[in-house]
């Protein structure tokens, strides 16, 4: 059989274009196919905790301010009455700032990084589905290709779904999602702001409509607010589908109904508005599995990979595609059969165990937070206890020391280890 490359990645945002830097760095052959071109725009909060800075740092990449990245000191949360300034906590395993810059500038970066290492990158190349042998093996995908969506045949010994939300390539084979697991929607929209150069990215815990000062109704979901240092402000909002709220909610309209409430001097006004509000679906704590089949593997979005205590997805989308290198490289030092495949199984275990726990335990924490009474009691009274800061901190951000670490790290760490399956 003719083959195209000796991997294929479908997918060119964070997840695909980071495992395609990796393998090209190993000398593998990878053809990076993209539907869309570069520099192209994408919904998103346009932040990374330190988790993600990390994977910047690992990818070689300059994380510095002259390098075009804005740095958050740490996390602001608000509630209808309180207002917490937390840092960033100092950690052996992560950095302490996060940063900030537009998917439209970030992807276009870490395409150029792939291409730099040797990856092949496709643009305007729409993968439709997998192809695979008589015995179900995926040995290749099929393509529209250009403006005339020309069929293309691509092939390779292994295929990496890196599709995003829309998982095309595991749907073509039969891998659905699980509905008991949680999704999320967000929107998100810039702003011309005097905070677009704050120290701290923003969590809006409680989102109220003071439309009518004498009936402040407290609205559905958790906003965010990202600086990007440029004049403007990534404002956004998202909520989860344990949420009764989830199906029947105009999220534009909800969005409006908040920004219209919030100080006149922050600047999220219609007047102050650049471009269009857009939107996006969040697939959460591994809601799709299995992560390796057959010779595909799944990574961030396409298997559910985005964190359900905070929304993050771009983190956990470069720490799969650093695994995946890991175990991929391993897998094509052997020869085809039964050993490779039990390299390629290693795939899912390790994601398992970098993930698996704390997503289970995120998963418990989406179903409680979906009960308004639930959230209220949590923010009114929780982050009132100091001590359960730290807990509560270093938990919704992901942002501790798995091995070691202080006691609060620990009881995270033991919280992921026992928490159920389901």
């Amino acid at each position: 059989m003719t083959q195209d490359a000796e991997v294929i990645v479908v997918g060119a945002g964070p997840a695909g274009s980071t495992v395609a830097t990796y393998l090209a760095r190993s000398g593998v052959d990878v053809l990076l196919l993209e539907k869309t071109t570069f520099p192209r725009e994408k919904v998103c909060g346009d932040g990374l905790t330190p988790r993600g800075v990390k994977q910047l740092i690992d990818l070689g990449l300059d994380t510095s301010q002259d390098a075009g990245w804005v740095h958050s000191r740490g996390l602001r949360i608000l509630t209808g009455d309180l207002t917490l300034e937390l840092d960033w906590p100092d950690l052996t395993s992560y950095p302490p700032y996060g940063v900030s810059r537009t998917r439209h500038d970030f992807d276009d970066l870490l395409a150029k990084t792939a291409v730099k290492a040797g990856a092949r990158l496709y643009e305007r190349t729409t993968v439709t589905g997998a192809v695979t042998n008589a015995a179900g093996r995926v040995v290749g995908v099929e393509a529209k290709v250009g403006p005339e969506k020309t069929p293309v045949t691509y092939r390779a010994p292994l295929v990496l779904a890196c599709d995003g939300v829309s998982a095309r390539l595991a749907l073509s084979v039969g891998i659905d999602k699980n509905e008991k697991r949680p999704m999320g929607v967000a929107v998100r929209r810039y702003y011309k702001s005097p905070r677009h150069d704050d120290a701290y990215i923003e969590g809006h815990l409680e989102l109220w409509d003071r439309s009518d000062p004498r009936r402040p109704e407290l609205l559905p979901g958790y906003g965010w607010a990202f600086p990007l240092g440029d004049g403007t402000v990534n404002v956004g909002l998202g909520m989860l589908s344990t949420s009764k709220s989830f199906r029947n909610t105009d999220y534009r309209a909800l969005m409006r109904s908040w920004l219209d409430s919030t100080p006149e001097e922050w600047g999220y006004r219609e007047e102050n508005a650049v471009g269009k509000i857009g939107g996006a679906g969040l697939p959460m704590g591994f809601n799709r599995t299995p992560h390796y089949r057959d010779g595909l593997l799944l990574l961030g979005d396409a298997g559910g990979m985005v964190s359900p205590f905070n929304g993050e997805g771009i983190s956990a989308a470069m720490e799969s595609a650093q695994l995946a290198a890991e175990h991929v490289v391993q897998a094509l030092a052997r020869p085809e059969g039964p050993s490779r495949e039990r390299a390629l199984s290693g795939y899912p275990r390790a994601l398992s165990d970098l993930m698996g726990g704390y997503y289970r335990l995120g998963n418990v924490f989406a179903k409680a937070i979906g009960k308004p009474k639930v959230m209220r009691a949590a923010t009114k009274y929780g982050l009132r206890v100091n001590p359960l800061i730290p807990l509560i901190y270093k938990g919704l951000s992901g942002c501790y020391d798995a091995k070691g670490g202080d006691g609060v790290d620990r009881i995270i760490a033991a919280l992921a280890r026992v928490a159920p399956s389901a």
